[in-house]
C-alpha cells in the first residue's frame, strides 16, 4: 500500500517568510542598471549565432559590451564612495 505524503518543501515555498527582505530588494534595484546591460549584451550576441556576425552585428555587440562595462564600473565606483570613511571621495 502506498501512502500519499505532502512534501512540506513544496507546500511551503511560497510562504511569506521566505520574500526577498527590503535590503535584498534595494541591493537588487542597485544593480538593476547593470542586468540590463547584460540582458542587452545577450541579446545581441544571441542574434549572431546561427550566423557569421556582419559588421553591424559586430557593432552591436561591441556598444553593448562597452555599456555593460561602463554600468559595471559606475557600480563600483558608487560602492567605494559610500564605503570610505569620513565620506570622502
Amino acid at each position: 500500500m502506498n501512502h500519499i505524503v505532502t512534501v512540506q518543501d513544496a507546500v511551503t515555498a511560497f510562504a511569506p517568510w521566505m520574500e526577498p527582505t527590503d535590503a535584498e530588494l534595494d541591493v537588487i534595484e542597485q544593480e538593476m542598471p547593470v542586468i540590463l546591460a547584460d540582458v542587452d549584451l545577450l541579446d545581441a550576441q544571441i542574434v549572431t549565432l546561427d550566423r557569421t556576425p556582419s559588421e553591424l552585428d559586430k557593432r552591436r555587440i561591441r556598444r553593448a559590451r562597452r555599456r555593460a562595462l561602463a554600468v559595471r564600473v559606475t557600480l563600483v565606483n558608487r560602492a567605494a564612495r559610500a564605503s570610505l570613511p569620513g565620506g570622502a571621495a
